[in-house]
């Protein structure tokens, strides 16, 4: 992704079913939409024209593409609600998501594994 830009809830859910179809020609693109979303053409291709000019996606010859990878954006929206909500702190976002609810066994497992993933990698590389 080129630079940081915050993505609205709309931008996010085309951007999302274009992660899941591409490359995908644009009328099939406002097809999906109108099914999945409810929306009318013009309201497709001006969200579109939003995530192109934003570099996340691209619409060359009428064939919608993307630009930036979901994980990507995935990591820079997480980050922001992170800076935003909780000082940049992952203990009290976690602290804040748990409340009472918990975690499973295998939830506990599966964070246990991307840390040591990250320690490894850290480890390595830098």
């Amino acid at each position: 992704m080129p630079q940081k830009q915050k993505l609205f809830d709309a931008e996010y859910r085309l951007a999302s079913i274009v992660w899941e179809t591409e490359p995908i020609q644009s009328r099939e693109l406002c097809k999906i939409c109108e099914q999945r979303l409810g929306w009318k053409r013009t309201t497709t291709y001006t969200v579109l024209k939003k995530l192109c000019n934003k570099g996340i996606l691209q619409n060359e010859s009428a064939v919608v593409t993307s630009l930036a990878k979901k994980e990507q954006v995935q990591q820079q929206e997480g980050q922001a609600v992170l800076d935003k909500a909780f000082g940049g702190s992952l203990p009290r976002f976690i602290a804040a998501f748990l409340g009472e609810q918990g975690l499973s066994d295998a939830e506990a497992q599966e964070i246990r594994k991307l840390i040591d993933d990250y320690q490894t990698k850290q480890g390595k590389g830098g």
